[in-house]
């Protein structure tokens, strides 16, 4: 007998509608940190390593994580403005 190969279903390409999501604060903070923090613990996983930065963001104070927060508010009003533009 054949072997008969497998049938799947092709979804195709997604299609992409409206503007990429702003980014949190926190996630911010992790782009602008990820490497120190790979080069300080270089045999760290990847799960560590987002436990370790989650850690650091947790024991920061509110006037260090001042500039993060601009940048979301920054980013956030970008995704606004840009999702306007894209539903007219």
């Amino acid at each position: 007998m054949p072997k008969e190969t497998s049938k799947r279903s092709s979804k195709g390409e997604k299609k992409k509608t409206g503007p990429k999501r702003s980014l949190s604060a926190y996630m911010f903070f992790s782009q602008a940190n990820r490497q120190k923090v790979k080069d300080e613990n270089p045999d760290a996983s990847f799960g560590t390593i987002g436990k370790i930065l989650g850690e650091k963001w947790k024991n920061m104070t509110d006037e260090d994580k001042k500039p993060y927060v601009a940048k979301a508010e920054e980013d956030k009003k970008r995704y606004e403005a840009e999702k306007a533009v894209s539903k007219s």
